[in-house]
């Protein structure tokens, strides 16, 4: 691990594509799919390990060489405030946009200012291994006003499936198939945008991201994807938080036997320097600092220690029973 921290500034040195560009985090959600944990707690605030979401996305963010963010915010948006007014990422400076209202997934854009180049968007809560600078190098290469970073998921579902009525007999069943899995191709929750798709977005307007891009192609604009093949939670699904925090558990013992398959693509697809820079903004280790954040924030924190501690007992108990 130190071997790779002091390889950092020689790779950072050399990779100057995020140079001026500006990356904004949507950190304004209410995290139902997480609650109780989120009645509490914002979800970029849940924790990994020591430390939260969303200190570990800033931290891979001044790795990659970003040193404008934005945060979007909202629920629980004090909390937010008060541990990064605590927390200094060295050479990021941090801004707030405030959305007083749900404004959706692309609403909130709108209250922001400044785009005058191409930027990053991406929700709060996603924890990966993508490389900032090749996603930034396609979009410019590929002459698109949005890419979204996208990824090969499979879908289980966990009942047999009848396949009925084509013929317009709907009580005739022509097939069945037991527990059948799909793959689709699903937004990251990471974006590059220029400014102009800022302008297909309506101000003070309920706004989410499938109808920006509508908008988008409906107008003719090129909207394009970039295919990623690398580890990726979406830490507002219960059993992907659980999943990271397993991977952070093995990761601080050094041992990856308990992860799952997806932890494991981590490990087998160490692409280059993607690989190094994300691995050491993941596991690189800081002091305890809840005791400067306040009352408040110190309470929510033991609160999603305890939802830390949760998921990994849970994560425990079925590895456990699948090995029965």
């Amino acid at each position: 691990m130190k071997g790779l921290i002091r390889a950092l500034p020689d790779v950072l040195a050399t990779e100057p594509a995020t140079q001026g560009v500006r990356a904004v985090v949507l950190a304004g959600g209410r995290g139902r799919r997480l609650a109780p944990y989120t009645s509490v707690l914002p979800k970029p605030l849940m924790p990994i390990g020591d430390r939260s979401i969303l200190e570990i996305v800033v931290r891979q963010l001044a790795d990659h060489g970003f040193s404008e963010v934005t945060f979007c915010v909202g629920y629980l948006s004090h909390l937010i405030r008060a541990v990064f007014d605590h927390h200094v990422e060295a050479g990021v400076r941090i801004r707030y946009v405030y959305e007083h209202e749900p404004l959706g997934t692309a609403g909130p854009l709108r209250l922001a200012d400044g785009f005058d180049d191409t930027f990053i968007v991406m929700n709060g809560d996603v924890l990966t291994t993508l490389d900032y600078r090749d996603l930034l190098r396609h979009h410019r290469e590929s002459g698109n006003v949005l890419t979204i970073a996208t990824r090969r998921r499979i879908v289980k579902i966990d009942y047999g499936v009848l396949y009925t009525g084509s013929n317009g007999n709907s009580g005739q069943v022509e097939a069945f198939e037991e527990k059948p899995e799909i793959a689709a191709t699903v937004s990251m929750g990471i974006y590059v945008f220029e400014p102009r798709a800022v302008e297909f977005i309506p101000e003070a307007t309920y706004f989410d991201f499938p109808d920006l891009v509508q908008a988008l192609l409906s107008a003719g604009e090129k909207v394009g994807a970039y295919h990623f093949d690398g580890v990726w939670f979406d830490i507002g699904r219960q059993d992907d938080y659980e999943r990271a925090v397993a991977h952070w558990a093995s990761a601080d013992d050094g041992s990856h036997n308990g992860a799952d398959h997806a932890v494991s693509a981590h490990e087998a697809s160490t692409n280059g320097k993607a690989a190094r820079l994300a691995t050491a903004s993941l596991r690189r280790s800081r002091p305890n600092r809840s005791a400067e954040r306040g009352d408040d924030v110190a309470q929510a924190a033991a609160i999603g220690a305890a939802a830390s501690a949760s998921a990994s007992a849970s994560t425990t108990a079925s590895t456990a029973s699948s090995a029965r």
